[in-house]
């Protein structure tokens, strides 16, 4: 499929985040995406005690060590997986890591309502711990983690740029596409009071905006321009709130012609725009 009729398709979707679009979304991506190598793929690798304590790891060819990226998966904090054998997504950036040369473990974490906040950002500090005392085995470049998230995975990704904890200068930069960052603002759909408390009046004091400002990590943010009101919402607020305290935007980047399902799906098809950016991303440091 051209690009071209690839676009058309998604913008005939429009922007209405429902299960309709998910799944058009979805079966137009699936046959686009590779599959990865599974002679260099090794799946349900534990990091902590939980039974959603699990990732796939990539491995490139080569001997030498690889950057990797840390993939954290989307699903409204509820629900997502990072890719089961056979599956197109998230296999799919197993997949573009490899064709990269970078390795890339992609990562379950615990969902509500079993738990809440802050438990993805203790997850994901517990995998960056996890992949940085294991580099050696590995084959990884523990100087050169990288942090990605989508949606769900973008804010926990943000929570964890915004307070490291015990993963401080764990990772070289962090990558957060469609993600919630101030939560004063974000909407009350049926999956965020889960996580962050329906009997909570004010979320605010668990946004990650006010530690992404005063983080000195390396950050590259996305947004879909077909992607939901929510988000965009989301983007204008981290954009005033980032110009506002240094004097410059952060970096952006919009995707042109993609809504929040293809943001992250399209990555290693052959209508890719995203992941030349990343690539591009990774190789500045």
């Amino acid at each position: 499929m051209d690009r071209k009729t690839f676009h058309a398709e998604l913008r005939a979707m429009g922007s209405e985040f429902t299960m309709d679009l998910i799944e058009r979304t979805n079966a137009l991506l699936a046959p686009l995406v590779p599959a990865p190598d599974e002679s260099r793929t090794t799946r349900d690798i534990a990091y902590g005690p939980h039974e959603r304590h699990r990732f796939n790891l990539f491995l490139p060819a080569g001997s030498e060590p690889a950057p990797c990226l840390l993939f954290v998966h989307d699903g409204g904090f509820v629900m997502g997986d990072k890719g089961a054998p056979g599956a197109p997504f998230y296999n799919n950036i197993g997949a573009w890591a490899q064709q990269q040369g970078f390795a890339c473990a992609a990562m379950n974490y615990r969902l509500a309502p079993e738990v809440r906040w802050p438990a993805g950002r203790e997850d994901v500090i517990a995998m960056l711990l996890h992949l940085s005392s294991h580099a050696a085995e590995y084959g990884i470049d523990p100087q050169r983690i990288f942090l990605m998230g989508h949606s769900a995975g973008a804010t926990h990704v943000a929570d964890v740029v915004a307070a490291p904890a015990a993963a401080e200068g764990k990772f070289a930069g962090a990558i957060m596409s469609s993600g919630f960052y101030d939560l004063s603002i974000a909407l009350r759909d049926p999956f965020k009071p889960q996580y962050y408390g329906a009997e909570l009046e004010d979320w605010s004091p668990m946004s990650p905006l006010p530690g992404l400002l005063a983080s000195q990590v390396p950050c590259l943010f996305a947004l879909c321009e077909l992607d939901m009101a929510e988000c965009h919402d989301q983007a204008k607020a981290l954009t005033d709130a980032w110009f506002a305290a240094r004097g410059h935007l952060p970096v952006l980047h919009v995707q042109a012609g993609h809504n929040h399902i293809s943001g992250a799906r399209q990555i290693g098809s052959g209508v890719d725009s995203f992941g030349p950016v990343i690539a591009g991303f990774i190789s500045t440091f």
